[in-house]
């Protein structure tokens, strides 16, 4: 069952509910990174946009969006935005990037003065590093 359906908007599905779903061990790596870094707390919403329905977790410091973590079963999709400001840099970090990161990065459309959103499928540790760096682009750490 997919997980908007699973958990429809009335029906708010804890963090340990995402997890069970998710089940893999990347999810939990990832929070741990951002709490560390950035000292935030998760926070969920529902969407219901096309692309991806459901209840999700959101990043924020100081305003500026982090992330947005989909649950998935077995992975997540981690959307992280490169606006204008980031978008040199990003280009530059491509060589590093996994393969499939880097497609998402190439196949994304700039969205004018709403930069690139970057859609990341997360099945492995490397494409969990590279999120990382994508979010320390966007928000760089203290």
């Amino acid at each position: 069952m997919q997980w908007s359906e699973r958990y429809l908007e009335n029906n708010q599905p804890s963090f340990e509910d995402m997890d069970k779903f998710i089940a893999n061990d990347l999810w939990r790596q990832t929070h741990k990174f951002i709490k560390q870094t950035y000292g935030v707390s998760p926070t969920q919403s529902y969407s219901g946009c096309s692309g991806q329905p459901g209840w999700n977790v959101k990043y924020q410091k100081s305003g500026k969006s982090l992330c947005t973590l989909y649950p998935m079963e077995g992975y997540f999709i981690a959307l992280v935005v490169i606006g204008n400001k980031e978008a040199h840099e990003a280009e530059l970090m491509l060589p590093m990037l996994c393969d499939s990161v880097r497609d998402v990065y190439n196949n994304s459309v700039a969205l004018g003065s709403m930069g690139r959103w970057l859609m990341i499928n997360v099945t492995s540790p490397a494409i969990l590093e590279d999120v990382k760096n994508l979010i320390m682009l966007r928000v760089r750490p203290k």
